[in-house]
Parts: structure tokens; sequence; C-alpha cells
């Protein structure tokens, strides 16, 4: 049998709300494994914010930042940073605003401003990945930033979308929206894995259940929208499996015909 290629979407999807991987999620992944398939990660977070999800299920294939950093079995083979120019100017635009804006580079991520309780309240459990209490507004000066999370209300958010033209803007969080480079995609990233491999779309697979999930669940044939997602990502998936919570991912394996 050809191999396939599975990307799981992390947050929502393989982990819990406790932001664990279930046991049965991980089993699952391992009997992919044992069956000759790529078993591959495509997330919106930072590459250094799942390392001890990738150790624990084995995993060195990924597409991280929403597209903008991929990973082809251990090594980085596509980058695409926000141009700097637009993130100088989104960042002088933001303070003027009071919003707060988080910059990502392939290492760590810094705020602009000190101890906000919206980024705290938005990031949650994943606070410590971020010195609040030390800001740099001028992070991007030194760094290449591939993705950055602009705290605002959905109708500020707008000012935003009249100004850049070339950046994109994704809600994941009441509070807060993705920033990624226009054009910039889970898919987009995707692609540049399964062309690599020379693997074939009826071959590939996703899993998702968020907005940034879309452009990825619409463009791959085998796509599986989890039983908690998003009316909008149920709509364009192939299929619909069970939750996060009750053992979505090994349900929704077992209904593609991969287990």
């Amino acid at each position: 049998m050809e191999p396939s290629i599975i990307f799981f979407d992390i947050d929502g999807t393989l982990v819990d709300e406790q932001k664990k991987v279930p046991p049965s999620a991980k089993e699952a992944v391992a009997e992919l494994k044992r069956r000759g398939h790529i078993v591959a990660i495509a997330t919106g977070r930072p590459q250094f914010m799942f390392k001890e999800i990738r150790e624990e299920l084995g995993i060195d294939t990924y597409v991280s930042y929403s597209g903008q950093y991929v990973v082809l079995n251990g090594q980085v083979i596509y980058t695409n940073p926000i141009d700097t120019r637009a993130v100088e100017q989104m960042t002088e635009i933001a303070l003027k605003h009071n919003h707060p804006v988080i910059l990502i580079d392939d290492e760590q991520m810094t705020a602009t401003v000190p101890d906000d309780e919206f980024v705290a309240q938005g990031f949650g459990m994943m606070l410590n990945y971020i010195s609040l209490s030390t800001p740099d507004p001028h992070f991007y000066k030194e760094k290449f930033v591939y993705q950055a999370s602009l705290f605002c209300s959905e109708a500020d958010e707008a000012l935003y979308h009249a100004i850049f033209p070339s950046l994109s803007f994704i809600r994941w969080n009441p509070l807060s929206a993705d920033v990624l480079p226009a054009g910039g995609s889970k898919l987009e990233g995707i692609r540049k894995i399964t062309e690599k491999l020379g693997i074939p779309p009826e071959r590939q697979y996703a899993f998702g259940d968020a907005l940034n999930d879309l452009e990825m669940l619409e463009g791959i044939p085998n796509s599986v929208a989890m039983g908690n997602g998003l009316p909008e990502i149920k709509e364009v998936a192939k299929w619909v499996t069970k939750t996060n919570e009750d053992d979505g991912i090994a349900h929704g394996l077992k209904m593609v015909g991969l287990l």
C-alpha cells in the first residue's frame, strides 16, 4: 500500500482542553506510523510551542505559524516572514490605538506593551512562552517575524484591513487575530511538503477545527472536521468526526479508512 500523509492541527484537534494528547490519539498516531504512513502537524503555533508534542509523538515534519515555517524530516524547507516594513507600520498604529501586539520569530515571542490583561487572557495556558513584563516593540528590527497576534476587537480589526492589503488577519479568539503575509496559509505550507515528497492529493488527509484550518480543509480532498469545530469548518470538510474530547482523532481515522 502506498503511504498517505496525514496533517493534524493541534489546538482543538490533536490535544484536549488541558492541552494534552489523549491516549487514543497517541495510539492512533503510533498505529499510522506502524502502517507506513507519514504523520505531520499543521498548526498556527510557533515551532517552539509544540516541541514537547512533537517529541511525545515522534513527529519531525510540520507546518507551523499557519504555513510560514515548514519543516520536513527535521529540516527547514520553506519560510515566509512578514515584510519588516509592514510589521513596523502595524506596530506603530497598534501602539497609537492601545492595541497590544505579540511578535513571533522562530525562537521566541514578545509583547509590544507590558502586562496587558487581554494578552494574558487570550494566551491563557501558553503565557509561559511570553515575557509580558519586558516588552520589546522594536523586536522586528533584529528578527524575522513569521506571525503576529493583534489584540483588538473585530470591529477595530477593520482599520488594519484597509491599511494593510499585504497582510491577512485571521481571528482565533474574540480578543485577537493572527497576522500573516497575505496568501499565507496552512494549505500553502502543506503543498511545500507534499510536492517535495510527490504525494498526490488522493493520499493527503487533514484534520482541523478552526478558521485557520479553513483553506487546508477546503484544499485537501480527504478533510476531516472535528466535532467541536466551527460550523464553517464542518461545511467544507468531507467528513465530521467526534470531538477532540471524545476520541475524535481515532474515530476520524477509522471513518476515512486509515485505521
